[in-house]
């Protein structure tokens, strides 16, 4: 079974959210909480995912303008990434595991590694690298 990319269906979206290049706090503001809705969504679309693909580029090019994060760690990301999602201590026990787990790479004592980068990747929607040191 092919999947095909509905050229139409994605017009319409883009036409209906009007994504755009971010220039301000308010217009990163509400690319974010799309980008959330998206990114939550159960059954999401081909299409709304390739929406939501552009917005996280957006995102990414604005806060990388206006917040340089500098030079960060794999747990400095995740710290991050957490902050931002409002990802819960619960949620991540049931990505990782155990209580323990989270605890020790929250405090920076345990390493992530190539296993936990790939499920914390998927789990919060961005790319395996960030954990990499």
């Amino acid at each position: 079974m092919t999947l095909t990319f509905n050229r139409e269906t994605y017009a319409s979206l883009l036409a209906q959210y009007q994504p755009k290049v971010i220039k301000t706090d308010e217009e990163n503001e509400q690319a974010i909480t799309l980008a959330e809705e998206l990114s939550h969504r159960l059954n999401r679309t081909l299409e709304e995912s390739a929406l939501l693909d552009l917005l996280i580029a957006l995102i990414e090019k604005y806060e990388d303008k206006n917040y340089p994060m500098g030079e960060s760690t794999a747990h400095s990301m995740l710290l991050h990434l957490i902050e931002a999602q409002s990802v819960k201590e619960a949620d991540l026990i049931t990505v990782l595991g155990s209580r323990e787990v989270v605890f020790q790479v929250m405090s920076g004592k345990q390493e992530i590694t190539q296993e936990m980068a790939k499920i914390l990747g998927d789990f919060l929607h961005v790319d395996t690298s960030l954990f990499e040191n």
